[in-house]
């Protein structure tokens, strides 16, 4: 039995839309303790809760099926976007738990393969796995829960953003439709090696160059697409101009999705966004590239313009594809969250 032979999806693909979710959290109380300084009420990547004036805990999870048959390289990416939640809060990880789904006859020796994987980037992050919690399932499925720490007045969250502030995208979009071109062969070996180096790769170090300038607002890119984080950082009173040619691309990616090779998570994702952007000006194509959900995508950055070219510049030295993507301004009445040009 291969990794991938009961998964009909995989990856960050998977995730419930962001409107399905509202619908089942709003009946959950909400939480009035001071101490929890990010809850789930903003849609942030991770919840924060105070400990002392220079200490905050940050916790996290994520965890889904495999997009890639080597259960070691699975390991590593399920790992790299569980980590990454933590980055983007601002945060550094200190102690993760695997969560583990595995078939009781699929063959032990992957899942040997896929904590080897997982415990490597883990390593990396200079964090450490400390146990946690297996059943068996019908498919595979591999993630973390992650603790990480921050110091309170530090925090970084989705929905800080300013007038004038400049957009920073870390990482290539396009992973859905690359690795959805290659479970049906047509993605490259070079077009598939590249979309996995970019998912294994953690946003440590995207994240260590925010130290010293003042990030306003941060988020992870993933199952949502582009879009869909890029209305969470609008907000209510932001409006997100976006260049499209300014956007890293994945080799391929556009490619793969003129040729109408589009995944079900991106239509859930354009169902769920209608209204909040005009993306008229785009080629069908290009739009499905704002749409693709991310696995283990990259940090999306707002801070002043000013100081944008200056931090673009540090983070290309480890992560040279990284660029300035786009601009927050005043939301006019009636004007869209994003407008993508």
């Amino acid at each position: 039995m291969s990794l991938l032979s009961n998964c009909t999806s995989g990856g960050c693909g998977v995730k419930i839309g962001p409107a399905e979710l509202s619908r089942f959290l709003k009946n959950l109380p909400r939480i009035s303790d001071p101490r929890l300084l990010v809850g789930f009420e903003s849609s942030d990547d991770a919840a924060v809760w105070w400990l002392s004036e220079d200490q905050a805990l940050v916790s996290t999870v994520d965890f889904f099926p495999p997009m890639v048959e080597d259960p070691h390289l699975f390991g590593r990416i399920a790992a790299a976007n569980a980590l990454s939640d933590v980055y983007a809060m601002g945060g550094r990880p200190i102690l993760a738990l695997n969560l583990v789904c595995f078939p009781e006859k699929m063959d032990p020796v992957i899942l040997g393969e896929i904590l080897a994987g997982g415990a490597e980037k883990v390593q990396e992050a200079g964090a450490v796995i400390s146990g946690g919690h297996s059943i068996y399932d019908h498919e595979p499925k591999y993630g973390l829960a992650v603790t990480g720490l921050v110091r309170p007045d530090r925090i970084l969250t989705n929905n800080g953003s300013a007038a004038g502030d400049g957009l920073i995208l870390t990482k290539s979009l396009g992973v859905g439709l690359v690795m959805g071109a290659n479970r049906v062969g047509l993605a490259s070996s070079e077009q598939y090696c590249a979309a996995t180096v970019s998912m294994e790769r953690l946003n440590r170090y995207a994240a260590e160059k925010l130290s010293g300038f003042e990030v306003h607002a941060v988020t992870d890119v993933t199952g949502f697409g582009l879009l869909g984080h890029l209305v969470e950082m609008a907000g209510r009173s932001w409006a997100v101009n976006v260049n499209f040619d300014s956007l890293p691309l994945l080799p391929g990616a556009l490619d793969f999705a003129g040729d109408y090779l589009f995944t079900a998570a991106a239509q859930r994702n354009r169902n769920q966004l209608s209204g909040q952007a005009d993306i008229s000006g785009l080629s069908l194509s290009k739009q499905e590239i704002i749409f693709d959900p991310q696995t283990s995508g990259g940090l999306l950055i707002s801070l002043p313009l000013a100081q944008a070219e200056e931090l673009l510049k540090a983070i290309r030295v480890d992560d040279p594809q990284a660029s300035l993507i786009g601009q927050v301004l005043v939301r006019r009445k009636g004007e869209p969250a994003v407008i993508v040009l």
